[in-house]
């Protein structure tokens, strides 16, 4: 094992066979986490951008925070129930993308799987970076740090999900199961001082909100209704991940669809108590929340904070407040809320490259996309998403209010649309079933199908009104841009399958004969390996062929080769710029044009070294050629290696077997002697 090889083992774990896919699927106390986390951890922001985006009309609008939570609520019930049919119709792991293409067609399943990629995207930029605001209030040297922190929380999650989707599940358990706890274990524990009135004020409580010149005669008219749409479309994005357990159907253990169902149901359950929970609570508090804080947020005498001023996340106020007799109680739920926060990303890592997957196989991506890494998980897939969200990050410097904007057009496109097509599902399904209690049971899920519907089909109406001009046209950009692109890796791969695809009779002619050339620089093992491997191959015209870049050495060559006796003629190209590639591509062109029908085989000798550094001094001419000829109609080429002496000994390396120090002494094998001193016997 080399050092490379090591390094992939101890940072992933140990291959897994395929056979093993088994051991990967998941239970449903792992699975929630795995697949929930992302709509827990939306506790963590959505109450924030509820409160700042209301904030701009000043403090009279905070009265409409906990309708919007209802509102929000609602939904979330609607969307849950509306998947738990989809996760039992539909188990492939397809989800809305499946959902979509069988009943809508190919154009609203690229439209569904266009907007899923870019919301995994964002649910990572989000995640992350809102966990980066949580750590900079409990640990005040990382304010100002936020970027490099996101970028490499996003990396150890990567790393993790590409050791597995079971171990990464069993790793994140823990941490969501402990948020859980720590969040409504607050909340419980807020109410009840509440009801004993002795609820403290959030550190906030005494400082005033400046409302926007808009606003300044009050929360009324067009523009009051407008913002409160708003503050709905950026609380919404509590619901995002609901979708994703339906693309992870697979990873459940049997019966998967009822299992899925089972943890939907849970999911929406934790999720809506504690939303509503940390909602009503920052009320109880005033909890003071602003889109530019430094000047937005007035001292009792008036004066702006400042620039200097911190603004600490809703739950972080909350947690202060609640636990001021308790200071561990504060950090646990600020340490706790900032890992599920990263680990929300984990979410999107479990559904983007299950959705790549789908979309390689099916050629609307690349192919690559649909293999499986060392650990069974689709690796690749795990990478480009990480790659994505690191480029976010950094564009929008993990800056959670700028990213969110951006952000849940692309999950309420996927619901709609989803929705539409299962509506198609049922009605189709009732045309031809005659049981009555089946038929029963399908014009319930339909018309639970036809309310989250209507529901999310009005939340995109919103979302795309008032999130369009704050940055919701780069996501509906990019979805537009994947459509695309998406459009175009198909057409490739359908037109690569029509053009080498066997279509008559033609393809299994035989050529009218063969005409090999061995490429000679020098007389040496490696030109002579080629001839003799030319030679054994037994073409109907075999030369050998040299270029004249130096007279001198060429003239060597042609002495050497008659005094060896070589039973293979050696043809001498005259090349006046000194050039390599282009006498030997015109003239193997000219044997193409004096007989079309011939096949050109063109040997190649290289060299093979066990060291990079002398990559870099070999084989580069060869390289070029290669590329050149390989463009070349009726031309195939065969490089024939040489292994140097260092290439062996790093072959032999490769091959020993690793042991680990210590093995020896507890009675592992000796290497023999061949092996310590890398020398044949």
């Amino acid at each position: 094992m080399g050092f490379g090889d090591l390094g992939k083992r101890l940072l992933v774990g140990r291959k897994l066979r395929s056979t093993q896919l088994h051991e990967t699927l998941l239970p449903k106390r792992i699975a929630l986490p795995v697949f929930a986390s992302d709509a827990l951890s939306s506790v963590g922001y959505a109450p924030d951008e509820i409160f700042i985006t209301l904030s701009a009309a000043g403090l009279a609008a905070y009265a409409f925070s906990w309708k919007i939570g209802i509102a929000v609520a609602i939904v979330m019930l609607a969307v849950v129930a509306s998947y738990r049919q989809t996760v039992q119709a539909y188990q492939s792991g397809g989800g809305d993308y499946e959902v979509a293409t069988v009943n809508l067609g190919r154009p609203a399943g690229l439209t569904v799987a266009s907007a899923l990629l870019v919301d995994y995207v964002l649910t990572v930029a989000v995640s992350i970076s809102s966990a980066t605001q949580y750590a900079a209030t409990a640990i005040a040297p990382l304010q100002g740090h936020q970027t490099i922190v996101a970028v490499l929380a996003t990396l150890f999650v990567m790393t993790m999900n590409l050791r597995g989707i079971r171990e990464s599940g069993t790793a994140f358990a823990i941490p969501t199961y402990l948020f859980m706890a720590a969040i409504l274990g607050m909340a419980a524990w807020g109410f009840l001082r509440y009801f004993l009135g002795d609820l403290p004020q959030a550190e906030t409580a005494n400082l005033h909100l400046a409302s926007e010149p808009t606003f300044s005669g009050g929360l009324a008219g067009v523009a009051a209704v407008f913002l409160i749409l708003r503050a709905f479309a950026s609380g919404s994005a509590a619901l995002t991940g609901v979708e994703a357990i339906s693309n992870g159907v697979p990873a459940f253990r049997k019966p998967k669809g009822r299992n899925a169902a089972t943890t939907l149901l849970l999911l929406g359950a934790v999720a809506l108590v504690m939303g509503l929970a940390v909602n009503v609570l920052a009320n109880l508090m005033h909890v003071r929340m602003a889109e530019s804080p430094a000047t937005q947020l007035l001292r009792p005498d008036g004066t702006p904070v400042g620039p200097s001023y911190h603004q600490a996340p809703v739950i972080s106020q909350l947690a202060a407040g609640i636990f001021d007799h308790f200071p561990a109680g504060f950090y646990l739920v600020a340490a706790v809320t900032g890992i599920i926060l990263v680990l929300a990303a984990n979410t999107a890592f479990n559904g983007f490259p299950v959705l790549g997957s789908i979309l390689g196989r099916d050629g609307f991506l690349p192919r690559q996309l649909h293999t499986r890494g060392d650990r069974l998980a689709y690796s690749n897939g795990i990478i480009l998403l990480a790659g994505f969200a690191i480029v976010l990050i950094v564009a929008f410097q993990a800056d959670v209010t700028r990213l969110v904007q951006l952000y849940i057009v692309g999950v309420f496109v996927s619901f709609t649309v989803s929705q539409t097509g299962m509506l198609r599902h049922w009605t189709r399904l009732l045309r031809t079933e005659q049981d009555p209690a089946a038929r029963a049971r399908m014009h319930r899920s339909r018309l639970v199908n036809a309310f989250g519907l209507c529901v999310t089909g009005l939340v995109l109406i919103v979302v795309l009104i008032t999130k369009f001009t704050h940055g919701a046209w780069i996501a509906i950009a990019a979805m537009a841009v994947l459509f695309i692109l998406m459009r175009a890796i198909r057409g490739h791969y359908d037109r690569v399958a029509a053009e080498i695809a066997v279509d008559s009779e033609d393809d299994f002619m035989l050529p009218s004969k063969v005409h090999a050339v061995v490429l000679v620089s020098k007389l040496h093992r490696p030109a002579l390996r080629a001839l003799s491997f030319a030679r054994a191959s037994r073409p109907n015209v075999l030369e050998a062929v040299t270029v004249d870049v130096d007279s001198e050495e060429t003239k060597r060559l042609v002495e050497e080769w008659d005094q060896h006796g070589i039973p293979v003629p050696l043809k001498v190209l005259a090349s006046p710029y000194r050039e390599i590639t282009r006498p030997i591509l015109d003239y193997v062109r000219s044997i193409r044009r004096a007989s079309p029908r011939d096949i050109v085989m063109v040997y190649i000798p290289e060299y093979v070294v066990g060291r990079w550094w002398e990559q870099l001094l070999h084989n580069h001419s060869a390289l070029r050629l290669k590329g050149r000829l390989l463009f070349t109609p009726g031309v195939l080429v065969t490089s024939v290696p040489y292994q140097l002496r260092s290439s062996r000994i790093a072959a032999r390396r490769a091959e020993r077997p690793w042991r680990a120090p210590g093995s020896i002494r507890r009675g592992g094998p000796r290497r023999t002697e061949e092996q310590r001193t890398g020398t044949r016997r």
